[in-house]
């Protein structure tokens, strides 16, 4: 290799060389688009948005929204004395008031209210919390459950919104990565300190709540002291001036096309959403009552799911960044089709020979959904209009929340016909989604926004990177024929370089 210690020196552009040859014109240096971090982790991704308080607090706000998904149930039938039924009902309430705010949580980002929106549905998630404390019996807990809904639902939107103002490209994947596996690691601890306080009885269920409140209420304090870098000064916490008093943004005659795609990519999400109840609803009634194998293998399947999702989040992110989103979208429907029509071929096989069957599909099933969760909401975020993004992240929360509120009923009437009534239509939807999605969805720009909003997207940067390269492969084939020139030849190498 040669280094700058042995290269003969050059004079201006377009002069004769020591050998007598004309020296190529020097390109103008290119600017290197920033590569991803070399190493990545959840923490350094955070503190990397708004320093340690951001990092705190979205923490918080994930590990807490996954731990109290399993608690509530606890809490009801330990404590608010409901039936399993009554407590269910109470938490398909709050999730369809939830869904019905969503358009209004979408509005309100559009209108500037971005971290607002934020700290709201983290205050209401600890109301919730204060509420199943304070006011005992069935009415506090249906409150909760209430408030519990609004804020799981809108916290979403507006955490998309804060991330994308935070995090550009592929830097806002990998946060969004980071957050999924922190809400899967804090599902895993919630229902692992749920038991735990159900064994100290009524009091250590309470005092989980109180603290679990208190997280949050320490999150929605730091998240209102991070500054987003498009706020305008002395409107920090507030709507633009210009908008506060309007929510409802008309939507231009230039904007309409894509949002238009947006919407049938909505669509076409609906039986992707299916997904999430495919491991909670699914493969436990096929594996007890099909298979008639031990409940305890939809139990290991699942913390076997969580635990892959933790690990693999971020890699996955890694990938999916060298390729457009549309692509990877079709991948996963690709891998989850696959992965259904593997549970209705696993589903020939009885007792404990079709639950390792089935076990081993669901690997397959877990990396089709962590594509499917990884590339959806960027992809929505990228292709919106920035005026617009709020709206479009509301209108694809509930494609996701529509799908996800039939699938529990939708699953169980399939396979009360039969495994097949379940698993092929479930493929074949899943299929027709992916093409149509890849087909129709809106082009991602999300490697033309990487550093400060600077266009450069990944044909431009691969470019650059080319013409460099050719630069440096012109400069050593000249420098090797000054060289050979001057008396140099390879087998005088082990003598010294030549002089």
């Amino acid at each position: 290799m040669l280094t700058a210690a042995n290269t003969p020196p050059q004079g201006r552009p377009g002069t004769p060389g020591p050998s007598g040859l004309s020296t190529p014109p020097a390109p103008a240096p290119a600017e290197a688009a920033p590569a991803p971090p070399s190493k990545l982790s959840t923490v350094r991704l955070l503190r990397g948005l708004g320093g340690g308080r951001y990092a705190f607090a979205a923490a918080v706000s994930a590990l807490g929204a996954g731990l109290i998904r399993p608690f509530l149930l606890l809490y009801a039938v330990t404590i608010s004395h409901l039936s399993p039924s009554q407590a269910g009902l109470a938490l398909s309430g709050g999730f369809v008031a939830g869904l019905l705010l969503v358009p209004v949580a979408g509005r309100w980002v559009d209108a500037g209210a971005r971290r607002t929106v934020v700290v709201t549905t983290i205050g209401l998630r600890v109301a919730g919390l204060i509420l199943l404390l304070v006011v005992p019996g069935p009415a506090g807990f249906i409150g909760a459950c209430l408030l519990q809904g609004i804020g799981n639902q809108t916290g979403p939107i507006a955490q998309g919104a804060v991330v994308s103002s935070l995090a550009v490209g592929y830097e806002r994947d990998a946060v969004l990565a980071a957050l999924r596996s922190l809400g899967n690691a804090g599902l895993g601890a919630g229902a692992l300190l749920a038991t735990v306080a159900l064994g100290s009885g009524a009091v250590g269920m309470r005092w989980l709540a109180l603290a679990t409140a208190t997280g949050y209420l320490i999150s929605g304090v730091l998240i209102s002291t991070v500054r987003l870098p498009d706020e305008q000064p002395g409107q920090a916490g507030r709507p633009q001036a210009r908008r506060a008093g309007k929510l409802r943004q008309p939507i231009a005659p230039a904007d309409r096309p894509v949002m238009r795609r947006l919407t049938i990519m909505n669509l076409a999400n609906l039986p992707f959403a299916l997904c999430f109840d495919i491991l909670e609803v699914a493969l436990p009634v096929v594996i007890v009552t099909q298979l008639a194998a031990s409940p305890a293998w939809s139990s290991g399947i699942f913390v076997a799911n969580t635990v892959m999702v933790i690990l693999i989040q971020l890699p996955v992110v890694v990938w999916m960044s060298r390729r457009p989103r549309r692509h990877v979208f079709g991948i996963a429907g690709g891998v989850l089709a696959a992965s259904y029509l593997g549970f209705l071929a696993a589903g020939a096989a009885h007792g404990a020979a079709g639950a390792t069957a089935i076990a081993a599909v669901s690997v397959l099933y877990t990396l089709g959904e962590v594509l499917y969760t990884g590339v959806g909401t960027p992809l929505v975020i990228d292709a919106a209009p920035s005026h617009l993004r709020g709206t479009a992240l509301a209108r694809w929360q509930l494609s996701l929340g529509l799908g996800r509120a039939i699938a529990p009923l939708a699953i169980t009437f399939a396979l009360s016909v039969s495994s097949t009534a379940l698993w092929l239509p479930l493929a074949i939807t899943t299929l027709i989604g992916a093409a149509v999605i890849v087909r129709h969805a809106p082009t991602d720009s999300s490697r033309q926004d990487r550093g400060g909003g600077t266009p450069a997207g990944t044909r431009e940067r691969y470019g650059q990177w080319s013409a460099r390269r050719r630069a440096r492969e012109l400069e050593q084939a000249e420098l090797k024929r000054r060289l050979y020139a001057d008396g140099y030849r390879p087998d005088r190498i082990r003598n010294g370089p030549p002089r």
